[in-house]
């Protein structure tokens, strides 16, 4: 069983920066793609970045590109999602999920920016930013 916990969310002005960690737990992290979600009052929930299980493809929402840096740890099992220049739009839970491989996989192949491909999913962490 595979168990996520993010940290690190807060309230943050405009312009500012936060860096949200996530703590995984539970088998093959090594072959797991991570992702970062996050969902707004009233909106569904959306694709900001993932990381494959290698740490070498990173991949974002282009309403981040440029601002936001995910990474990974193995030795830590901890992903990171590095967030710059925050603005009011960037307000939301953010989740950190993960897609383990399928059967026969040995490690997952292809990084999904969809949140249906995730098979876990953290208890999320607010992020705030004031104008």
């Amino acid at each position: 069983q595979v168990r996520l916990v993010e940290s690190g969310g807060g309230s943050v002005q405009a312009g500012g920066s936060l860096r949200l960690s996530c703590a995984f737990s539970g088998r093959a992290f090594t072959s797991t793609a991570m992702g970062w979600f996050r969902q707004a009052p009233g909106k569904e929930r959306e694709f900001v970045a993932a990381i494959n299980w290698s740490g070498d493809k990173e991949y974002y929402a282009d309403s981040v590109k440029g601002r936001f840096t995910i990474s990974r740890v193995n030795v830590e099992r901890t992903v990171y999602l590095e967030m710059n220049s925050l603005n009011s739009e960037d307000t939301a839970v953010y989740y950190c999920a993960a897609d383990t491989p399928e059967a026969g996989e040995t490690v997952v192949v292809v990084t999904s920016t969809l949140p249906s491909r995730y098979d876990y999913w953290g208890q999320g962490t607010q992020v705030t930013v004031s104008s």
